[in-house]
């Protein structure tokens, strides 16, 4: 996940969350500069929040274009300043961030199996009133033969600023080659806090009980229902360019963010 250059960029596609303040910032770019359709474009500017950026890199992730994100949200923490003016000038002096999917295999329990990719995390939640029973393996070794709580969840460097800390976990240094495994509201065992495990471990967690105790796994925004047994692994054949200004990289950002009060 080493920065990069951007180098220069001709070809520009430009695309908006459905908001009043990004379909407005969509509208006065389209009459400034000459845009092309996103498969025909060197770049794509996404207009809107971290959410709709998380979209974006869903969507275009098979056309393996960088992609410069402009707020028009409201958290914006993935988001450069919205600015029109000289815009090709800033996505070519832009630095680039190359990230990384998780990849999950679920099984659920009629035997069906699904796969999904996540760039921010995986979230593992009951789907009951009753609490999780999770067994946790990292690279096959059992860590927690019976984790209690409302879920679990992995989480990527770029995404450890969102449902990951809003559970607490830890803020990730994008050079930190860690991921964060992050316990949902845990009862038990009561004092364990989480655990960061290299980017490249397999972490399976297993429902112990899904008849009475159901829980669903959540890829970024794609949620798979009645799981028993999750895998999640980063899928180093896949990843994607995020373009950020020069003096508002999101490594910065994420360091910025641990000094926070």
């Amino acid at each position: 996940m080493g920065d990069t250059s951007a180098g220069p960029f001709c070809r520009i596609a430009c695309v908006a969350s459905d908001s009043d303040q990004a379909q407005g910032a969509l509208g006065e770019i389209s009459r400034s500069y000459d845009l092309v359709a996103p498969d025909e474009a060197e770049v794509i500017v996404a207009l809107g929040g971290d959410g709709f950026l998380l979209r974006v890199m869903h969507e275009f992730l098979d056309l393996a274009r960088p992609i410069f994100g402009m707020n028009r949200g409201t958290v914006g923490f993935l988001m450069n300043e919205y600015r029109p003016d000289g815009l090709v000038e800033r996505v070519a002096g832009a630095t680039g961030r190359r990230i990384h999917p998780l990849a999950l295999t679920a099984t659920g329990a009629d035997g069906q199996v699904t796969s999904g990719r996540a760039f921010n995390e995986v979230a593992l939640t009951r789907s009951s009133g009753q609490s999780a029973h999770i067994r946790v393996l990292v690279d096959g070794i059992e860590r927690i033969p019976l984790f209690i709580g409302d879920g679990m969840i992995v989480a990527t460097a770029a995404g450890s600023t969102a449902y990951n800390l809003s559970a607490h976990g830890p803020i990730i240094p994008l050079g930190a080659d860690l991921l964060a495994l992050t316990p949902v509201s845990p009862f038990r065992p009561r004092r364990w806090k989480g655990a960061l495990v290299p980017r490249s471990a397999e972490i399976v967690l297993e429902n112990l009980d899904p008849t009475k105790r159901p829980v669903a796994v959540t890829a970024d925004f794609h949620e798979v229902a009645a799981v028993v047994t999750t895998t999640i692994a980063e899928d180093r054949s896949l990843s994607i360019e995020l373009l950020f200004d020069s003096d508002h990289s999101l490594e910065e950002r994420i360091i910025a963010e641990q000094f926070v009060v």
